[in-house]
């Protein structure tokens, strides 16, 4: 009988990054490992490290930091790094945090088994060496889907090396392979909401980002395969999806047909199980009639718009390589409202950006007073290696940019919990994801995402299980989070309104 072998998987930033974990999940299982939750139960600890901003990279290297303390206190023989942050620095992370017995990057993916098998051996795998990924894809997207020898987290092409083991052979709970960019897959928890992935990679060049540089070029994966591990998400119990990418409205570009989401949408809708499908990274510059009128108009599609505005100041977009201004987004969301009055709208933003002037951040206020939006979040600038803005002059100074980020934090705040306050008194239907008898029952309405929009609160968690999605009426707010009283719930007939349900 083979020794047995255990792993734990911790992850950390986007839900991007989850995919990639219970991708990586699915490969060892696939291979035998068995997976715990806790990292001090397992001999390798594998951190899938963020490595977007400072405070993220931060967290990284904490978390490396702590699986590390449990080979002194647990069972724990290994802490290997996989993730954004080990694919950006590779070697130079290795040499920085010798802690780490691994830097594996995403050309470790397809052989993570072998790669935690030979450190947790005690031998050495070369720490993986960073290049620019967006190099490896063709310049021209239509030429990107015959790309097969270029690792996608998430897309998970079977190479020609790899066998591909039938469904019949796979442990259960682990996803087939179903076609050429379909990954393996296992759910590390239980919720009733998963992410999963409609393409990789980003085309853009803002000047503050460097995702691309390590994520590469944009690609699509296939719509089939889309509604194939959403299909297979719902037979494991999720009720509600969300497409996650670093540009969803670029999606299908190099199918050749910019409009695919439009069609896409509906089908992951009909899928049997699904409740709600969510979409999120929506690039304003890039939003057009149709794909507004599909995430406003169909059944089962929430009227979610998770807006990338960044600022709203032309000249600090345009140093930021990016386009619009206060009164066209302010038109956008006008639109998007006139459609859909209950529509949740989040967006991030960057103050303190080079050569940002007093009027600059006014008019970022204008905006966000006029927005009216759920949910807000505010950085404060920083270098990024690797980026434009490095290179750029009129830096603020670090007092200065602290200074703003607290203003327009606090304006934030106060902004957010106005919105939800106008919600006061609307039915909105929540998919409940917890129901706990210290704590309560708590739920998501569609304007809510997970981890970053607020949430329910039920008045009672009578008649409420996890996974199924009802009907409520918002009764109070707690800053962003709704309180709600539970109406009825919801089914293949009509809304019931709460009056009607007796509440």
């Amino acid at each position: 009988m083979p020794e047995r072998r255990t792993v734990a998987l911790v992850t950390l930033g986007c839900a991007r990054n989850e995919v990639d974990s219970e991708e990586l999940a699915g490969r060892l299982a696939a291979d035998g490992w068995e997976l715990v939750e806790d990292a001090s139960d397992a001999d390798v600890a594998v951190v899938n490290t963020c490595g977007f901003v400072e405070a993220a990279k931060k967290d990284s290297v904490d978390a490396l930091l702590e699986a590390n303390d449990l080979k002194d206190h647990g069972k724990t023989q290994a802490v290997v790094a996989v993730g954004c942050m080990a694919e950006r620095y590779g070697k130079e992370l290795a040499e920085a945090l010798p802690e780490a017995d691994g830097v594996l990057g995403f050309d470790d993916y397809a052989d993570i088994s072998d790669r935690l098998q030979t450190i947790l051996n005690g031998g050495i795998h070369a720490s993986h060496t960073p290049r620019d990924r967006r190099k490896l894809l063709p310049i021209s997207p239509a030429e990107r889907q015959e790309a097969d020898a270029v690792a996608l987290p998430g897309h998970a092409q079977v190479q020609v090396q790899d066998v591909a083991p039938a469904p019949e052979d796979l442990p259960e709970g682990v996803a087939p392979v179903s076609g050429p960019r379909a990954p393996l897959r296992r759910r590390l928890g239980s919720s009733p909401v998963a992410s999963v992935k409609l393409a990789s990679g980003c085309d853009r060049r803002c000047t503050f980002c460097a995702i691309p540089s390590f994520r590469g070029s944009f690609i699509s994966r296939r719509p089939s395969d889309v509604l194939g591990e959403t299909r297979w998400l719902a037979e494991q119990g999720v009720k509600e999806v969300m497409l996650v990418s670093e540009n969803n409205t670029s999606y299908g570009k190099d199918f050749g047909d910019i409009r695919l989401l439009e069609t896409l949408l509906p089908e992951l809708a009909e899928v049997d199980g699904i409740e709600r499908v969510r979409v999120s990274y929506l690039q304003p510059a890039e939003m057009r009639p149709g794909l507004i009128d599909v995430l406003t108009s169909t059944p089962k599609i929430a009227p979610y718009f998770d807006l990338s505005f960044q600022h709203s100041a032309p000249g600090v977009l345009r140093a930021m390589r990016r386009f619009g201004d206060t009164d066209r987004f302010l038109e956008l969301l006008d639109t998007i409202r006139t459609k859909a009055p209950q529509a949740g709208v989040r967006s991030n933003f960057i103050v303190g950006f080079p050569g940002e002037t007093e009027g600059d951040l006014a008019e970022l206020e204008r905006f966000l007073t006029g927005a009216r939006l759920d949910a807000i979040g505010v950085f404060g600038y920083s270098d990024e290696e690797g980026t434009e803005a490095v290179s750029y002059d009129h830096k603020l100074d670090a007092d200065v940019i602290a200074e703003r980020l607290a203003h327009i934090s606090r304006l934030a705040e106060e902004l957010t919990s106005q919105r939800a306050e106008e919600r006061l008194g609307e039915t909105v239907e929540v998919l409940v994801e917890s129901v706990d008898g210290e704590d309560g029952a708590v739920g998501r309405a569609a304007h809510q995402a997970p981890e970053t929009d607020g949430q329910v609160v039920f008045t009672t968690s009578q008649g409420l299980v996890p996974g199924r999605m009802v009907v409520a009426k918002v009764v109070d707010t707690e800053g962003v989070d709704l309180v709600a009283e539970f109406c009825d719930v919801l089914g293949d007939g009509p809304r019931t309104p709460c009056e009607e349900a007796g509440r």
